[in-house]
């Protein structure tokens, strides 16, 4: 079997290909770190600016002692035709009153889940991009996505 011929992806194009994949892709894989075992699970995202990624969890969760002990993380979103964005970064609690409220404002299953934003279960990491790749179905060739604006 030979190997796959991916088209050819134009530079200036592969930022807006891989927001697409995010936006379809809406449920993304996390991957953490649990002493020296890898974790993987299907995060639900409650904002995203560009790269910039925000997945609420709750204080109680094995996940949340795993982002204290060792807060690299990795995003990665697929949508149905396989293209995938993987965002390499750092999670770090939102502390900021006013952007967890407009996070609460925007998110009805938040609300309706945890009551409260002052609910103490409520944590919402940040995950700042420090890399982020894009790659076509099967091409088996990342391209680095510019993380400011084009």
């Amino acid at each position: 079997m030979s190997r796959p011929s991916p088209e050819p992806i134009d530079p200036a194009q592969v930022r807006d290909l891989a927001l697409a994949v995010m936006k379809a892709g809406r449920f993304p894989q996390l991957a953490t770190i649990d002493g020296d075992q890898p974790r993987v699970r299907p995060v639900s995202p409650v904002r995203t600016e560009g790269f910039t990624v925000f997945v609420a969890n709750l204080r109680s969760y094995h996940k949340t002692g795993e982002i204290e002990a060792n807060p690299n993380v990795e995003l990665c979103y697929l949508n149905e035709q396989h293209d995938q964005v993987r965002i390499t970064g750092r999670a770090s609690a939102v502390t900021d009153r006013s952007l967890l409220q407009s996070i609460w404002d925007d998110n009805p299953l938040l609300r309706q889940y945890l009551g409260s934003i002052d609910n103490p279960e409520l944590i919402v990491y940040r995950i700042e991009p420090s890399r982020v790749r894009y790659m076509k179905e099967w091409a088996l060739e990342y391209h680095e996505v510019p993380l400011s604006g084009a």
